[in-house]
């Protein structure tokens, strides 16, 4: 069975993974390119632009600019999470282009199901704890 480009699902499946890795490359290529720190550039976080708190990824954009530039200290002080999340993310896209290379489904309960849910629950208390005046030293 083939879809309407002529492509079979399972053809899709395997190749999903790679799609969504050249997006990624070329949201990170374009934001190592464009600094985030100059104004005019990316719009507000509505959050901080709204009620001046900061959002969990808050600094982000300018964290990642910071890592393409190779500068690592900076992108800890903008956004630490950041620097947790992509190598999560990392082992996350790495099992699912293996098992779409395999032909197997991508399933989102049982273990993946509470690393989501615990990884969200640390965002929270992160976007949380942040705004904290003992923990000013998070925001970016």
């Amino acid at each position: 069975m083939t879809n309407h480009a002529g492509v079979r699902p399972a053809t899709w499946a395997r190749i999903a993974p790679l799609g969504a890795a050249a997006l990624v490359a070329a949201g990170v290529a374009y934001v190592g390119a464009v600094d985030p720190g100059e104004p005019g550039h990316y719009p507000p976080c509505p959050l901080l632009w709204l009620t001046g708190l900061y959002c969990p990824g808050c600094g982000g954009l300018r964290a990642l600019h910071a890592l393409t530039r190779g500068d690592v200290g900076a992108a800890v002080g903008l956004n630490p999470l950041l620097l947790v999340t992509i190598p999560l993310v990392v082992v996350w896209w790495s099992i699912w282009a293996v098992r779409a290379w395999r032909g197997r489904a991508q399933r989102w309960g049982g273990r993946w199901g509470a690393v989501i849910w615990g990884y969200l629950g640390v965002v929270i208390v992160f976007g949380v704890v942040r705004n904290l005046p003992f923990a000013a030293f998070l925001g970016p």
